[in-house]
């Protein structure tokens, strides 16, 4: 696969990504990084982080953290106000979502405006003292080389937490992709009892291992719920015995590097224990939910 055939890939929109019937409203946001990431921010709340915004989020709006693609996700937006994406919302009235959410919409944008972009999964280790924390980001390339992009921090959460870098460059040891964290934990440079949430029995090689193969799926386009599972995702409970560990390994050795992440695809297409199936697992709902909702 070319370089040019990588970077057409990761500018048109994937299932999920796709802005559908609300490309227009995206693609009147202008077209700069710093633009995008306040235009995100400003329609957008992590559901978890309400207080810092100074309300508590009713439970009543915690369902849009479920929705999977951006066209539902827009429309949402659009239904409870209708001005231009570019006018934030009072954070009470943003849709709540999870850190996934900001990065799917973040790439959404950057595609609608012919930035080649792609959501990453893996850890931020700039929430927790010692803790590489379950989250997301999005990954731009700049021209020359590929950017990772933290649109969930806006200016009220860098502050609360200190962050000391800028949100649209984050580097690449404050946000470990799935796959380093990977190769790290198996070189015995990273704790897996540091890796996950900080609520107990939510942490661990297991989660890991989720998210490295949450990663591949994303860079194949399918940017998936971060509690979403299929496939040879294990449980907490589950060894992760030598065939998974060198299927592991193999993903990891491609994706830890932006420069040939893109070539796990072939991979990816050909292997039913990550391809994404029609149907899959929401752990937090205990049930079985199509992956593209029918219309």
């Amino acid at each position: 696969m070319s370089a040019d055939e990588v970077l057409a890939y990761y500018t048109q929109p994937g299932p999920l990504s796709d802005a559908g019937d609300h490309r227009e409203a995206l693609r009147a946001v202008p077209g700069d990084i710093s633009s995008i990431l306040t235009a995100v921010q400003g329609i957008l709340v992590h559901q978890d982080l309400a207080a810092a915004y100074g309300f508590e989020m009713p439970e009543g709006r915690r369902t849009t953290a479920h929705f999977r693609a951006t066209e539902p996700i827009l429309g949402r937006i659009l239904e409870e106000d209708a001005r231009p994406l570019t006018e934030p919302r009072a954070p009470e009235r943003r849709i709540a979502c999870t850190c996934r959410t900001f990065s799917l919409v973040t790439v959404a944008a950057m595609r609608v405006h012919g930035i080649p972009a792609r959501a990453r999964c893996g850890f931020g280790n700039y929430f927790e003292p010692d803790w590489h924390i379950d989250h997301w980001v999005a990954e731009y390339w700049n021209g020359s080389q590929w950017i990772l992009s933290d649109a969930q921090m806006d200016p009220v959460l860098t502050e609360a937490i200190g962050f000391e870098f800028d949100p649209a460059d984050v580097p690449r040891d404050r946000f470990v992709v799935g796959g380093r964290a990977w190769t790290e934990y198996r070189e015995g440079r990273l704790d897996p009892d540091k890796c996950g949430l900080t609520i107990p029995g939510e942490q661990g090689a297991w989660w890991i291992a989720g998210n490295l193969i949450r990663d591949v799926a994303s860079l194949s386009n399918m940017e998936l719920l971060p509690w979403d599972v299929w496939g040879a995702m294990p449980e907490p409970e589950d060894e992760i015995g030598p065939d998974l560990t060198a299927l592991l390994d193999e993903l990891a050795a491609v994706t830890a590097d932006p420069g040939t992440a893109a070539n796990v695809r072939p991979r990816y297409e050909s292997d039913d224990r990550i391809r994404v199936p029609d149907q899959v697992r929401n752990h937090l709902r205990q049930a079985l939910e199509p992956v593209i909702a029918a219309d």
